[in-house]
């Protein structure tokens, strides 16, 4: 079974690919991955579009689709794309993380009542306090938690 179909079987009724095999290949030897087959199987998951999933949804589709890949190896594949660019791993609820494949400046809304995390344009942060001496900002990782209006 090929990863597209994999993909696609685990996945019935949601977006398909938008990236075919050579293309997730050429995207992790652009990031200096070397593309194993366990590494396309979640590259084929998390980077054909964008999304937010955690390790264990990730696994969760992985194994539906007949893969016998492993929760550590899921875990040490994300930990390298995140080190070469690939995701953003965003903290949503204590050790929770979801593996964001949208690379690009950009903040989050995040219901605490439901789990949806939603894409929103970067956010201008004012009057930050001076940096230390010798520092620059490297990033702003920025989750606005939502709920649900309470009725009184």
């Amino acid at each position: 079974m090929t990863i597209q179909a994999a993909y696609n079987q685990a996945m019935a009724g949601q977006r398909t690919f938008s990236m075919d095999t050579a293309s997730l290949r050429r995207h992790l030897h652009g990031s200096g991955i070397m593309p194993t087959r366990q590494r396309m199987e979640i590259a084929g998951v998390l980077l054909v579009r964008p999304q937010h999933l955690s390790a264990d949804q990730i696994l969760e589709t992985l194994q539906k689709a007949g893969s016998a890949v492993s929760k550590a190896t899921v875990y040490n594949t994300l930990n390298l794309f995140a080190k070469n660019g690939l995701v953003r791993p965003t903290k949503v609820e204590g050790e929770r993380t979801l593996y964001d494949s949208n690379t690009e400046n950009h903040a989050h809304f995040y219901n605490l009542d439901s789990g949806a995390i939603t894409d929103i344009d970067a956010v201008l942060v004012h009057d930050l306090p001076p940096l230390p001496v010798g520092t620059e900002i490297a990033e702003i990782d920025l989750v606005i938690r939502i709920r649900n209006r309470r009725e009184t």
